[in-house]
């Protein structure tokens, strides 16, 4: 989830993409001012060296074939026009159901959502949650267990990212005051975290049902008990009133994207956790310099307040443990460390019912976008990909200690046992010739020891509870807001969302504060005027970054990058339109992510730069491959390495969502018949009294006045066919 250019919402004055980095790491256009003039680069100095650093790395990563199969691959639909209708549209031949939305039971003794606010707290945990973001598809065989090939039955996990206005939630929606209502904060709690849910294809036609009453239905929310694991298990800095030895919590939040496991488990990611946790003025007196600098760095300044201030709600524990102040004697007698439990990556086993959620440390705590798999191949490590969703922060991979056995496949949390509680962390940087390095964010190596002047890290746990930092000292790249990422099953080549970032400023001007100038990684700098106004400036647009792995190893340290696609609007001057979008595939802030089972790559945005023409959107591409461009000049005059243009038969936009809505979560059946993706906050810009959307209700019900509410959509072909092929 990402909120649009300078976007304050109601519930929140905190901007999904609020900086937090005041490092000063190398910059970037420094390296090129250093290595290169500008002339030469324009006479083809990138372009020269990136084409001998691309076939030096070869042609595969990840356990791909390196194969050119997305050759054979085709678009068969009807682009989808720009519009702003207040329905989920989609091309010709295809239908549209809703399998499940905000307040929708899981079980079969709650009611029916009552479009009244009036369900209780309690029921919230058998409830469908609010906020609906990333999500997987797990194929459910008969005896009830992971079955990879699985289309007509599964079992869905969907992310529940925040609770939206929350015009679905309440009665009369938030009650007004600065110290909030008990039993609305505890719905709030509940309607967080993860739905799972048994789906099965209806009789006819490849829609899909949700089975209530299901022994697999579950809710895991803010308040749900966890285990850590990993290196900072058992650390002080984990110690907590309610795990004085550190070694579980309570809770997951701000779930935005997702992951899963070769083994068939399911991951979440906690995002904006920031959001949910306060600070008391003054708080700094009572810590340690080290401390503050850990606080500061990842946003938790001395005051701040919680937009939902939770922690106002009362005395019982459900609600006090979201201040991190100093109020006991020692860590073990109060919340001071609730903060450090957040930013996780999380494990579920959606098969086993009874099963403790798994907090795994070894990948670092920042604002986790998502954790995307490699392929996994037997004997070789397994690898995720994650972007830290703040501007100016970084891209990481890990690495698994343990080497994959194809015999763990269904062995739930033991697996993820084996393979996420050790490994190696690192963190990307970017070079200005096309080339890349992977950096490892290992105590006692590249600086992170306890001499370290940015911050002292006394252990390997240290490092991985304040990974920006570790980040920082190493001197990786700041990137425009890593979202969402994917991996190209075909070849192994893997794509992160850059959605947009407000904080570039000219080439020629002087950075302050958190503000960049561009540079080959992130090169656009530009004014958006419409109407004769300047509407947006920086990197409103966003753009897609790929690279491919050296070796086709995916441990390499070592890549070969280009930028797969800029967004940006089909009328816009040739430098900022870089990829040659047109009509039928232009779009702006690219945001989720998903490569699907025949390589076909899946795009979708959450916007304000280009939403007076249209709502957000997802579409679908043939991606091509790291290399098959060339060097450019982005608006501003910084040099960069492009892909291949866009062409309507490469990229192509598939659907439009509903008003104010945000286009986010994507999965599909085995048998790539049945597509689903996600809608989060429709009517955003409105109000219980002036309401802008009502969807879902209106995709069948164009004169609905129903609240909006976040759902999760069912599509397919009329015919019976694959989708979009």
């Amino acid at each position: 989830m990402s909120l649009r250019p300078g976007q304050t919402p109601a519930i929140s004055p905190l901007n999904d993409g609020e900086s937090t980095n005041p490092s000063a790491n190398t910059h970037i256009q420094d390296i090129i001012d250093a290595r290169l003039s500008r002339r030469g680069v324009l006479k083809g100095g990138i372009a020269a060296s990136t084409t001998a650093l691309f076939s030096s790395l070869g042609l595969s990563a990840c356990g791909g074939s390196g194969s050119d199969k997305d050759d054979a691959l085709a678009l068969s639909f009807d682009a989808v026009a720009k519009n702003k209708n207040d329905v989920v549209t989609v091309p010709a031949g295809y239908e549209v159901s809703i399998l499940h939305a905000l307040g929708d039971p899981l079980s079969l003794t709650d009611a029916a959502w009552a479009n009244n606010g009036n369900e209780s707290a309690e029921s919230y945990n058998r409830r469908v949650g609010d906020g609906h973001d990333g999500m997987h598809y797990f194929g459910l065989s008969d005896a009830g267990a992971y079955s990879a090939s699985r289309a007509d039955r599964g079992l869905l996990c969907v992310n529940h990212e925040y609770v939206v206005g929350p015009n679905g939630l309440h009665p009369n929606g938030r009650t007004a005051g600065s110290a909030r209502v008990a039993s609305e904060v505890e719905k709030e709690i509940y309607a967080h975290g993860v739905s799972i849910s048994e789906i099965k294809r209806n009789s006819s036609g490849n829609a899909m049902t949700l089975v209530r009453g299901s022994a697999f239905n579950r809710r895991v929310t803010s308040a749900t008990p966890m285990a850590f694991s990993g290196p900072a298990r058992g650390n002080a800095l984990l110690q907590t009133k309610y795990s004085p030895d550190g070694t579980t919590t309570r809770g997951t939040n701000n779930n935005c994207g997702n992951g899963y496991t070769p083994w068939g488990t399911y991951l979440t990611c906690e995002e904006n956790f920031t959001n949910v946790i306060g600070r008391a003025t003054g708080d700094n007196a009572k810590r340690s310099a080290k401390e503050i600098t850990g606080l500061n760095r990842y946003g938790m300044t001395d005051g701040r307040k919680s937009p939902y201030l939770w922690d106002t709600a009362g005395s019982d524990d459900l609600f006090v443990r979201w201040s991190a102040s100093v109020t006991g004697a020692s860590a073990a007698e109060d919340y001071r460390n609730t903060f450090n439990t957040f930013g996780w990556i999380v494990e579920i086993d959606p098969f086993t019912a009874n099963s403790t959620p798994v907090k795994y440390t070894a990948l670092g705590r920042f604002a986790h976008e998502g954790c995307w798999p490699c392929k996994a191949v037997a004997g070789k490590p397994v690898v995720f990909y994650m972007g830290d969703d703040s501007r100016n922060e970084y891209i990481y991979k890990f690495v698994s200690k343990a080497l994959w056995d194809a015999a763990d496949v269904g062995k739930g949390h033991t697996a993820g046992a084996k393979y996420m509680s050790e490994g190696t962390l690192y963190v990307a940087k970017f070079n200005s010739d096309g080339s890349g390095t992977w950096v490892e964010l290992t105590h006692g190596k590249n600086g992170l020891t306890a001499s370290n002047t940015t911050y002292p890290f006394a252990d390997q746990a240290d490092v991985l509870v304040h990974a920006r930092l570790a980040g920082d000292v190493i001197g990786a790249t700041k990137m425009d807001r890593p979202e969402w990422g994917a991996v190209n099953p075909m070849n192994g080549e893997v794509y992160m969302t850059l959605t947009n970032n407000s904080n570039r400023v000219s080439p020629t001007a002087t950075p302050t504060g958190s503000q960049l100038k561009p540079d080959t990684a992130n090169p656009r700098y530009y004014e958006d005027i419409k109407n004769g106004t300047t509407s947006q400036k920086g990197n409103p647009n966003g753009h897609i970054i790929r690279w491919r792995e050296a070796g086709g190893d995916p441990a390499a340290t070592t890549f070969a990058w280009d930028i797969y696609l800029f967004g940006a609007e089909a009328t816009a001057a040739a430098n900022v339109n870089l990829s040659g979008l047109t009509a039928v595939n232009d779009f702006s802030s690219p945001d989720g992510l998903w490569f699907d089972q025949n390589g076909m790559l899946w795009i979708q945005t959450d916007d304000g730069a280009y939403t007076d023409v249209t709502n957000c959107m997802m579409l679908a591409a043939v991606p091509g491959k790291v290399g098959d461009g060339s060097a450019a000049t982005a608006a501003g005059g910084t040099p960069t390495i492009k892909g291949a243009n866009a062409t309507e038969a490469t990229v192509r936009r598939f659907l439009v969502g509903p008003k104010d809505c945000e286009v986010t979560g994507i999965a599909m059946t085995p048998d790539r018949k049945t597509l689903f993706i996600n809608v989060q906050h429709p009517g955003e810009e409105g109000s219980l009294t002036s309401p802008t959307s009502a969807w879902p209700a209106s995709q069948t019900d164009a004169t609905s006045t129903k609240r909006p509410r976040s759902a999760t959509v069912v599509i397919t072909r009329s015919n019976g066919g694959e989708i979009a092929v």
